[in-house]
């Protein structure tokens, strides 16, 4: 409960100065007095309340919520100067100082927004630095991972050749063991025939 009511102290600081600056001297530039001054340290407010809408409501929520103070404010100020016409009028006709009062909480309300998107701008570099440090971070990972991967089909051939040699080297020795037991079968049933020639011819 305490967050949201802290959350809405922005808008309804924001509201405030839109609708309080209905009081303040309309001639924003004159020369020679504070009325510029205090003009500025107001607009620099609404951006801070801006500011601060877009940290708490973000883009699409605070603008909305800005937009609709606005028009409630406007509409409010335009009640207010019709009811005291007498007293907040500057000598011209009810529709210029509709005019010039709605102008004046488009202004502030102006400013709002200009602190809203100088906020939603930075985040949104912020979360392209972030991005972007990831995407390095997934890269370098990539890469580590195609070295790994390259490193361990290098072992696995290397492997598979030394299988593939023995292997080779094992059918060599059988066949080599083969044509020795062949050799030494021919020479003995050789031997066996003379041996058999030889008791035939005394006998």
């Amino acid at each position: 409960m305490d967050n949201k009511l802290v959350s809405y102290a922005a808008p309804v600081f924001l509201s405030s100065l839109m609708f309080f600056s209905n009081f303040m001297d309309t001639d924003i530039f004159r020369m020679g007095e504070n009325n510029f001054a205090i003009w500025f340290v107001i607009s620099v407010f609404c951006f801070v309340s801006g500011w601060f809408i877009n940290k708490t409501f973000n883009w699409q929520r605070g603008g909305k919520l800005l937009f609709g103070l606005i028009v409630a404010t406007t509409f409010a100020s335009n009640i207010l100067v019709i009811w005291f016409s007498e007293y907040f009028t500057s000598g011209g006709l009810m529709s210029e100082n509709i005019i010039l009062f709605s102008l004046r909480n488009v202004f502030l309300g102006s400013m709002g927004f200009f602190g809203m998107s100088v906020s939603e701008v930075l985040r949104m570099e912020s979360d392209m630095r972030i991005t972007r440090e990831k995407l390095k971070i997934y890269e370098t990972t990539i890469k580590d991972v195609k070295k790994e991967s390259e490193l361990i089909i290098k072992d696995a051939e290397i492997k598979a050749y030394k299988i593939t040699a023995e292997a080779e080297l094992i059918v060599k020795s059988a066949e080599l063991k083969k044509e020795r037991i062949e050799k030494e079968l021919r020479e003995f049933i050789q031997i066996e025939k003379e041996l058999i020639k030889k008791y035939e011819g005394n006998s």
